[in-house]
């Protein structure tokens, strides 16, 4: 089968900082890498460099070819991606000793795609095919309604959280994904989840599946010594895609996705940080 990306990509430009800054704080870097990045990105990256053919569905600006390059070095089927003639979306992230971030973003090219865009990428869908889906781009609800009238699994983060676009969406989903904050405003706006499949995340902790009328599926954690969170909620979710993809159980499926992004927070960036499958494997072994 095939996994279809309506995803953000960005250039990350990373700093180590010695804290996160406070409010009108001025900080100097202790050290300062580029790398590709976005929340559609990474998580094509996540699900092609588990075994599931990705077809990402996104726009660059002029002048990143390298961006193109590592996408397709990574095992991202390009077909959809458009060039336009504006920045490419770009994130500041500021990497603190214990490894947690703070991220600013500027949208970019990810807020210029279409819903013509995606009806064109999703022309030779099939049903059982899976569409990923972040609040990083434009055309998501568009994108979501044409692809659940396909018979595609579309699986949604919520991220960045906004109440109107979660909701806008949330009738065509088969399976969203939050982490315990974006769960928790969910249940503030709409006095509980939606009935349907939810996963929270709940970083160190592990991640919970729920669904009506059976037991919550939790699968805890892996214990590593963390470097740099950045982009582990999306190496989880494109992990789980793909496994799920692949056929595998929701349990097997879970444990995979936690297994991969318990291994790329033990190295620095985004997307160059994800692991392989066999890389996977072989972490799951020794347990």
């Amino acid at each position: 089968m095939t996994i279809y990306n309506l995803g953000s990509i960005n250039i990350d430009h990373v700093y180590r900082v010695p804290h996160l800054p406070a409010p009108g704080e001025t900080l100097s870097a202790l050290a300062y890498d580029q790398g590709l990045g976005g929340k559609g990105a990474n998580q094509s990256v996540a699900a092609a460099r588990a075994g599931a053919h990705v077809i990402h569905i996104g726009a660059i600006g002029p002048n990143s070819d390298w961006v193109r390059d590592d996408l397709r070095r990574y095992g991202v089927d390009l077909a959809a991606l458009s060039v336009l003639d504006m920045a490419t979306g770009h994130a500041i992230i500021n990497v603190d000793p214990a490894a947690e971030n703070a991220i600013v973003i500027y949208p970019g090219t990810n807020r210029a795609l279409t819903a013509g865009m995606v009806e064109a990428a999703l022309a030779v869908a099939q049903p059982g095919d899976t569409l990923l889906i972040q609040n990083e781009t434009s055309a998501q609800a568009e994108a979501a309604a044409l692809a659940a009238a396909r018979g595609l699994r579309v699986i949604y983060s919520a991220a960045p959280f906004e109440i109107d676009a979660v909701q806008a969406i949330l009738p065509h989903v088969s399976l969203l994904v939050m982490n315990e904050g974006e769960a928790e405003q969910l249940r503030t706006a709409l006095g509980a989840l939606p009935p349907l499949d939810c996963i929270i995340t709940k970083g160190a902790k592990g991640a919970e599946w729920i669904s009506a009328g059976s037991e919550p599926l939790f699968v805890p954690a892996f214990k590593v010594d963390p470097v740099d969170t950045t982009g582990a909620g999306d190496t989880f979710i494109g992990t789980l895609a793909a496994a799920l993809d692949l056929g595998m159980t929701r349990e097997d499926a879970m444990r995979q996705a936690s297994a991969a992004s318990a291994l790329q927070v033990t190295r620095a960036g985004a997307a160059q940080a994800i692991p392989a499958r066999s890389e996977v494997e072989i972490f799951l072994a020794s347990y």
